[in-house]
């Protein structure tokens, strides 16, 4: 699954952009302007961006931390005895089982801010498997609506999803698929934005969030939802990027880095 993740990543940013998105240098994430939720948008495999991800959580200081690749269960585990020790926290996190990259490269983020509170906002693989049938309104439960998980996408924006979760599969899957595909993706946005507000409860803020770039997009990803229950929340999306885009991407701030080395994502599709 992690290629899928990489991949998908890249495909998503090109099905839209952002009017007054502005591009950064890399040095700028020790200086991120003053937020209430910050997201840091990834390439899960890029180890240069969980390193910008750390400066930035560290220069941020916040009160919470927000991990789309941690389950709520998860994170009751990061304690503080355990939260200095990379081989310890990975393992009582499971960490090696999750199909996530190393954990090498997200250590340091756990640790650039050792008082912030951890906060999961993954779902058992079983519910998000289930959104690709019934929907993410029906497996969100009843604050479904709230989120705007009960409301149709545009025409425009559904074809564009479906488009971009096409390029993310490699043009492998059926096409009837990727309507579910998109309910998925909606669900996960959900899911975040729901433990970015329950952090904001908890803690007041700031939260910084870490996560991909297709969930840190200020289009569609988890701002969307965020807004709808924290609409007085001051949010700041980041993006790091590996090749310059054509035009400004749907970010607040971007960045563009050098590639993380990896195999051809395709070649599992083209091998089968």
């Amino acid at each position: 699954m992690r290629h899928l993740f990489v991949l998908g990543a890249l495909a998503a940013l090109n099905v839209a952009t952002a009017a007054g998105a502005e591009q950064i240098a890399p040095a700028a994430m020790s200086n991120l302007p003053d937020a209430d939720v910050v997201i840091l948008g990834e390439i899960h495999d890029n180890p240069i961006h969980h390193d910008h991800q750390a400066a930035a959580v560290a220069a941020l200081t916040p009160r919470a931390l927000v991990f789309e690749m941690l389950t709520p269960e998860q994170a009751a585990r990061v304690t503080p005895d355990l939260r200095g020790d990379a081989g310890a926290l990975g393992a009582a996190l499971g960490w090696a089982e999750s199909g996530w990259p190393d954990f090498a490269m997200y250590h340091p983020i756990f640790t650039a801010a050792p008082g912030a509170a951890i906060y999961g906002a993954a779902l058992p693989r079983g519910d998000v498997r289930r959104s690709v049938g019934e929907g993410a309104a029906a497996v969100f439960g009843d604050e479904a609506a709230a989120y705007g998980l009960t409301e149709d996408l545009p025409a425009d924006e559904q074809a564009a999803r479906e488009a971009g979760q096409m390029e993310a599969h490699c043009n492998a899957m059926p096409a009837e698929m990727m309507g579910g595909m998109v309910e998925a993706q909606r669900l996960r946005d959900a899911a975040l934005a729901r433990a970015v507000r329950v952090a904001l409860d908890e803690t007041g803020g700031p939260v910084a969030v870490i996560t991909g770039n297709g969930h840190a997009r200020t289009d569609w990803g988890l701002a969307r939802p965020l807004a709808r229950v924290a609409p007085e929340a001051r949010v700041i999306a980041i993006g790091q990027l590996e090749s310059s885009p054509d035009a400004a991407p749907p970010f607040d701030l971007w960045l563009v880095t050098d590639p993380a080395e990896r195999p051809d994502p395709c070649e599992a599709f083209r091998a089968n």
